[in-house]
């Protein structure tokens, strides 16, 4: 694919990022997609055949840290870069697609949130045993810490799109996190 193709792909995932945070996923369509992106609809159609395609690929972008951790970089440092990115998600609720994700859930789509589950807490893992390889982390359960940074994660964010959370809230959750492994 070349690198106007890709910018294309690029700006209406950006586009459809924001119409699922902002109307859920079932009440998107293609022609709010059309309409925001400036794309006619062969334009779009050229690129993908519905929303659910445009949202599993949103889904499945991933934090890259296989990259970093072979680069040797300072796992603390890893996990303090997640841990902000983290805390800005959960207190950034218009940018929430924790509707989206659960209308699209109820569609049939489980395979896709296993999946995408997975290799979250396979990122988690591949952290965590790198940080106690290097000596940066206390020795835990990669296994059952990785579950609990995840739904830990998963919760926060949920509830930040119908409860007013206060920074400290955010703050508290990177804390945490820091307190288990360091």
């Amino acid at each position: 694919m070349g690198e106007k193709a890709e910018r294309t792909r690029e700006l209406i995932r950006q586009e459809a990022y924001r119409l699922f945070a902002e109307k859920g996923f079932k009440e998107v369509t293609m022609t709010d997609i059309c309409e925001r992106t400036g794309l006619s609809r062969g334009g779009l159609y050229r690129y993908y055949s519905k929303t659910g395609e445009i949202f599993s690929e949103i889904l499945s972008k991933e934090y890259v840290i296989s990259d970093r951790i072979e680069g040797l970089e300072s796992a603390e440092q890893i996990l303090t870069d997640m841990l902000e990115a983290i805390t800005r998600e959960i207190m950034d609720k218009e940018t929430s697609l924790s509707l989206a994700i659960y209308e699209y859930a109820s569609l049939g789509n489980e395979e896709l949130f296993i999946r995408i589950n997975e290799a979250a807490k396979q990122r988690w893992i591949s952290l965590i045993q790198y940080g106690m390889e290097t000596g940066e982390f206390k020795p835990v359960d990669p296994d059952r810490i990785s579950d609990l940074i995840l739904y830990y994660y998963q919760g926060l964010r949920m509830w930040s799109r119908v409860i007013p959370f206060e920074k400290r809230t955010a703050r508290y959750y990177a804390a945490t996190i820091r307190e288990l492994l360091l």
